[in-house]
């Protein structure tokens, strides 16, 4: 990644008539600089920031913007983990949290029409007085927007049977890089009239156009919920279990996977005393006959030497659950002078998934390195993060190489290379690898769509 920026003439931008405001003010350009995983020596202040309030203002700046050859690149929560919102070319960051409202809510349609700078859990919230929810909301819900999470098509703990973000998007309004506004999608369940530009937009990560407006589908929220916590003995019968429970259909609304060196983190962390073995973590939505699936579930456990398996409700089920949401926390307080390195995050057929459980413990051993693996195992996507002092050099240089070689290991069980970050900048080098021939086509929709490179430039597609 670059580590400075020309500096850009924003000057224009104070002529603008806009509804929102531009601030060129040290601090503002600072928080800008990066995301949440973005290393300080590779952020990059922005020029400007723009702080629209209207999808007018969005438009305004694009057009002056593309026309002056000055980069934008959108920003929100700034929660993501791939760079993509590092203004690594300078020019205008776009932040859009202030157009952060729930505009309608149609209970007879089951949909939401929000802007992109509403947070995931406060668009739940406001559903929630229908009985209803967006489904699809990852991990990081409580922090991140519904724009960001369109832009990357991001997924979670759910996915297993809900599906990812952009499964539930029905119709984007999109301002593209000349400032163009347009609409894509229809609020019916369903067209097939014309390219799905809806589905290109989402995962373009800000590069192809800014989306100031989503129709999203809900559901009602489940009558039963219940959810808990298996123990098994070893890591393979753990992951051998999950696939059989997903394969054989057990209806889980979210399946999750711990290996035992997670669990020890947290237990470091917390001070609880759960054994530390592989463990699964299930969650079930019904609206009736959830006992049912619960015990279809144990009886697929069980053929796994499962230990023990424990379910409950409300409080019972959070408390069984704290160990699978802590880990990240866990991660700094693991070794003096070591921290959490880059968030692995790929993705391979459920088929695969025990294989690649065994390939992060390999390279773990290989390296020398502490890694922890975990992970929404029902869809089969794994995380895994080495622990180590970040000014070890041998250590800098041996986490690198393990997560280059894991990444290749995924790649080889036919895996994709991020599940739900997506590609920002950190993972633009396997682009080619994982997509070949199909990068040029990516390129030339790039080009159609913002032939003067205004949007985002720097990411998803690698330089070649």
């Amino acid at each position: 990644m670059s580590h400075g920026a020309t500096e850009r003439d924003v000057g224009f931008l104070a002529d603008l008539d806009l509804d929102g405001e531009v601030s060129r003010g040290e601090s503002d350009r600072g928080t800008h600089a990066g995301g949440y995983a973005t290393a300080p020596d590779e952020e990059v202040p922005p020029d400007a920031v723009v702080f629209p309030e209207s999808t007018a203002d969005v438009s305004t700046v694009l057009a002056a913007a593309d026309e002056r050859g000055v980069p934008v690149t959108p920003y929100a929560a700034g929660t993501s983990l791939e760079s993509h919102v590092t203004p690594i070319d300078g020019g205008i960051s776009l932040d859009l949290t202030r157009m952060d409202s729930v505009l309608e809510v149609r209970p007879d349609d089951l949909t939401v029409d929000v802007e992109p700078g509403v947070i995931g859990t406060d668009l739940n919230e406001r559903v929630a007085r229908h009985g209803l929810t967006f489904p699809p909301l990852p991990s990081s819900g409580a922090i991140s927007t519904i724009g960001g999470m369109i832009a990357t098509d991001a997924s979670g703990m759910g996915t297993v049977k809900y599906g990812e973000v952009g499964d539930w998007v029905r119709k984007l309004e999109v301002v593209m890089a000349d400032g163009t506004v347009v609409e894509t999608g229809t609020r019916a369940a369903k067209t097939s009239s014309g390219y799905n530009l809806t589905a290109l937009l989402v995962g373009s990560e800000g590069t192809l156009g800014v989306v100031t407006r989503a129709t999203l589908g809900l559901a009602g929220i489940p009558q039963q919920i219940r959810g808990g916590r298996a123990v098994f003995p070893t890591l393979d019968d753990a992951t051998a279990a999950v696939r059989d429970a997903v394969t054989s259909g057990v209806d889980v609304a979210k399946i999750e996977l711990m290996d035992a060196d997670s669990a020890a983190l947290v237990n470091n962390y917390s001070g609880t005393e759960l054994p530390e073995r592989p463990m699964a973590f299930v969650e079930f939505h019904a609206d009736h006959g959830v006992e049912e699936e619960i015990a279809f579930c144990e009886a697929v456990f069980a053929a796994h030497d499962v230990e023990s398996f424990e379910v409950g409700e409300g409080d019972e089920m959070d408390e069984l659950w704290t160990a699978r949401k802590d880990i990240t926390y866990a991660a700094d307080e693991w070794l003096p002078g070591a921290s959490m390195g880059h968030p692995g995050d790929v993705t391979v057929p459920i088929s695969n998934y025990p294989a690649m459980i065994r390939d992060v413990k390999e390279v773990a051993d290989e390296y020398d390195l502490f890694i922890p693996a975990f992970g929404h195992a029902g869809d089969g996507n794994l995380h895994y993060f080495a622990v180590y002092d970040h000014e070890d050099p041998d250590a800098v240089d041996r986490a690198e190489r393990a997560y280059a070689e894991l990444v290749d290991r995924a790649l080889e069980l036919d895996g994709t290379v991020t599940g739900e970050h997506g590609i920002g900048v950190g993972k633009q080098q396997y682009l080619r690898r994982e997509h070949g021939a199909a990068v040029d086509v990516m390129r030339s929709i790039k080009d159609a769509l913002d032939p003067n490179g205004t949007l985002n430039p720097g990411k998803v597609l690698p330089e070649e």
